[in-house]
């Protein structure tokens, strides 16, 4: 990427993430920060992704600096054969992670709104522009990386429920509306001094954004196991990012990408317990039942409404 001089560099692993290896290289001219894409996950089931969706992660930022500059570090290169990015490195004192600041028990009603705000406006422009939809060849990428590991892997766990996780797999592949992060979420998200900046967007997608809405919301859900004390902040939060998003939506009806963020979020809410990925965080089997028994019964009963799952969630949790 012609980033280095002859002058010597150091590099640090950075923690954190399944997907790829990250460093922070610290060049003459300040640290960047590297990213290179793995074929194989660091999960414990067997999960392969192609390298070359680092093309289309590439493609996603540049995009949405486009539509909101500053919600992305800047790109700086990326190498196709080797599946590798470059970008600005945002320091953690500046840019805090918005799962550390949720482990930590700050709950922002305020940045979830804003992080919605964000996110609203990236669909909304791409929803504008269908052409984009070329750039993002991607439906077997985000099959086999998100819908599989997520959806199909919870189906085979829970045969009961199987068929409505098949038919939200078919539903989501169905709606193709504008362009997809595919993975916002607390992990991936900074808390800027300018707002919400989003990283990792390994798995882009021309598709329907109410998986992003429902997969960043999940999060908001399952960290109520996590911190309990902050459980009702953390809900506030739900209730924030659900109420500003819909006000957003200018290229459907809002009610109509509600109700299916609404059906998919119970899947993703079980996957995180019973999928490829579940989140490290959540280990006593008693609180994986509190998931599975919310997230199945709203599985044979979908919801049209986001309120509908706080109420399921806030009724188990007061048990």
């Amino acid at each position: 990427m012609r980033l280095v001089s002859a002058a010597p560099i150091r590099g640090e692993r950075l923690r954190g993430g399944v997907s790829s290896d990250i460093w922070r290289i610290d060049l003459p001219d300040g640290p960047i920060c590297v990213k290179r894409a793995l074929a194989k996950l660091r999960v414990d089931a067997e999960w392969h992704a192609p390298v070359e969706r680092s093309l289309y992660e590439a493609r996603w930022m540049r995009c949405a600096h486009h539509v909101v500059p500053g919600a992305v570090p800047e790109l700086l290169g990326h190498d196709a054969i080797s599946g590798t990015l470059a970008m600005t490195y945002l320091p953690p004192a500046e840019y805090p992670l918005w799962k550390t600041q949720l482990r930590d028990g700050h709950a922002d009603r305020g940045f979830a709104a804003e992080t919605a705000s964000v996110l609203a406006r990236i669909h909304s422009a791409t929803a504008r522009h269908p052409a984009v939809a070329d750039e993002f060849p991607t439906d077997q990428i985000f099959f086999d990386i998100r819908l599989e590991p997520y959806l199909l892997a919870s189906a085979r766990v829970h045969p009961e429920v199987a068929a409505a996780l098949e038919e939200l797999v078919t539903a989501t592949q169905a709606n193709k509306r504008a362009l997809v992060h595919g993975d916002i979420s607390p992990k991936n998200i900074l808390a800027g001094p300018h707002g919400a900046v989003f990283l990792d967007a390994e798995c882009a997608w021309w598709g329907d954004p109410a998986f992003d809405i429902a997969f960043c919301l999940n999060h908001l859900l399952l960290k109520c196991l996590w911190v309990p004390f902050a459980a009702a902040d953390f809900l506030a939060c739900f209730d924030a990012f659900s109420r500003r998003y819909p006000s957003l939506v200018d290229w459907e009806a809002a009610s109509a990408l509600e109700a299916r963020a609404a059906r998919l979020l119970p899947g993703l809410f079980l996957a995180r317990v019973d999928g490829k990925s579940p989140v490290e965080y959540i280990t006593h089997e008693a609180d994986k039942d509190r998931v599975r028994h919310v997230a199945r019964a709203l599985l044979r009963h979908p919801p049209d409404r986001l309120a509908e799952i706080h109420q399921a969630w806030s009724k188990e949790l007061a048990v």
